[in-house]
């Protein structure tokens, strides 16, 4: 049993534990920015952290997205999630470069597109530090290896 910073961290069994305990309250200290990459090698707890967190924008019932922009997103409820004499149109204000009190930026980004069939609980609008859903903490590093006269 490890904690929630402790599971975010891939191949833990291998690192020293003073390490991974580094690593974790590392991750605990990151900074938002702007365009987070979900990560490539992952641990499988992303989503879960990031849905959990508050920061995106979960469906509270299935339906049809039917209006979507940058500040609202629209959804058309379906048939048997309704309850007698409502309207069944569920709306999601999101929320627009924002402070916070760690004097950042909150910012929701719709990642949904219009006439997109929606389940309960699926994610809407990533937040910060989010991609797709997912928890993305910074941005994949982009490496290239180029061979030269066979010395690398």
């Amino acid at each position: 049993v490890v904690s929630v910073g402790a599971s975010l961290i891939p191949f833990l069994e291998h690192d020293d534990a003073n390490r991974a305990l580094m690593g974790a309250n590392m991750q605990r200290q990151a900074v938002p920015t702007l365009r987070a990459d979900k990560p490539l090698v992952g641990t499988g707890m992303e989503r879960a952290v990031a849905v959990d967190s508050g920061v995106t924008a979960v469906a509270k019932r299935g339906g049809t997205v039917q209006y979507v922009d940058a500040s609202r997103i629209v959804i058309k409820v379906n048939e048997d999630e309704m309850y007698p004499g409502e309207a069944g149109i569920d709306i999601y204000n999101l929320t627009k470069y924002t402070r916070s009190n760690q004097n950042t930026c909150i910012n929701q980004m719709p990642c949904v597109s219009l006439g997109e069939p929606i389940e309960r609980g699926d994610v809407l609008a990533d937040g910060p530090s989010t991609d797709l859903g997912e928890l993305a903490l910074g941005q994949n590093m982009r490496v290239a290896f180029m061979p030269w006269n066979g010395y690398n």
